[in-house]
């Protein structure tokens, strides 16, 4: 079955030699490629376990918390539109998703009290390591679309790991803006205070992109553009040079346009591939307490886009 929904939970291990529990929730969410990568992994642990889609109305969220524990679910990832919900939903939550503003991943305890943690900007932590071989907290760093809820995780994340620079880039300055200041309230960011802003706004539009651009190292898009093989590039690709490191959080396609540009300009590319699995390797080590088989995971996202 590609989703469960809330009403077919009680009857969810019927019929099945492996119980649920794990899965994700969203809507929609039979696009999600989460089993494909989760499921590989809870089979090489040697987990008696099944991973699943399960389609959620907003609204209903902490109500499907509780009717999935009460099936057996023990973890669950949060797709678009819960993450917020989810977050207040949570009767616990790790201080990095709180800053974030979002979950995406739920772990119960014995009694059903659900926690709630942000993987995504640790993920991508690790995503920059094994891409490009360096700390994400060693580079200077501009996020174009930083508003959005990626953006937002990402750009958290380079604060908490004390990048020199910020730059925070968005169509609507106003989003970013707000951003900046719950990120400077941040403890970890007193030894980023100097001379100048660390932490900077660029409207995606001003005339000092292109400057700010240049003197960054790290260059990331969180927006959708890209998506479709007919779209453009979110910015000017002539801008980057053979020094950048561009990260396009789109992974299908694999290369975007952006990526096709960048690498033309001699820039070092990867895509978002690396981020969904070492976001998902995170969820599955605070559910189990075990290291993901991250090879695993790998070959199942990839057989899943070739299929």
């Amino acid at each position: 079955m590609k989703a469960f929904t809330i009403d077919q939970l009680e009857a969810i291990n019927l019929n099945y030699e492996h119980p649920a529990r794990y899965g994700v929730i969203g809507n929609p969410v039979t696009h999600s490629l989460s089993p494909q990568l989760h499921q590989p992994a809870l089979d090489k642990l040697g987990e008696n376990a099944r991973y699943v889609r399960v389609q959620v109305e907003s609204g209903e969220v902490e109500k499907a918390f509780d009717q999935m524990f009460a099936a057996g679910f023990r973890g669950i990832n949060v797709t678009v539109p819960h993450k917020l919900e989810a977050l207040s939903a949570c009767h616990d939550v790790d201080p990095a998703a709180r800053i974030m503003g979002a979950v995406n991943t739920i772990v119960f305890d014995e009694q059903g009290r659900r926690k709630g943690f942000n993987t995504d900007g640790p993920g991508f932590a690790r995503a920059i390591r094994e891409e490009f071989g360096v700390d994400l907290g060693d580079l200077r760093v501009m996020i174009i679309g930083a508003g959005g809820g990626a953006g937002r995780a990402i750009a958290t994340q380079c604060a908490l790991e004390n990048c020199s620079q910020l730059i925070l880039v968005n169509r609507t300055v106003e989003k970013i803006t707000t951003m900046k200041k719950e990120l400077l309230e941040l403890e970890n960011l007193e030894i980023l205070e100097g001379p100048r802003d660390r932490i900077e706004t660029i409207a995606l539009s001003s005339p000092h992109l292109k400057e700010a651009m240049g003197a960054s190292d790290l260059i990331i898009n969180t927006t959708s553009v890209g998506l479709k093989t007919t779209d453009g590039t979110p910015f000017s690709t002539s801008w980057i040079e053979p020094h950048h490191l561009v990260y396009d959080t789109i992974y299908n396609p694999e290369r975007t346009q952006l990526l096709r540009e960048a690498q033309i300009q001699g820039a070092r590319v990867a895509n978002g591939l690396s981020l969904l699995i070492h976001q998902g390797a995170l969820s599955l080590e605070y559910w189990l307490g075990k290291i993901a088989p991250i090879d695993q995971m790998r070959a199942g996202v990839k057989n899943a886009l070739r299929g």
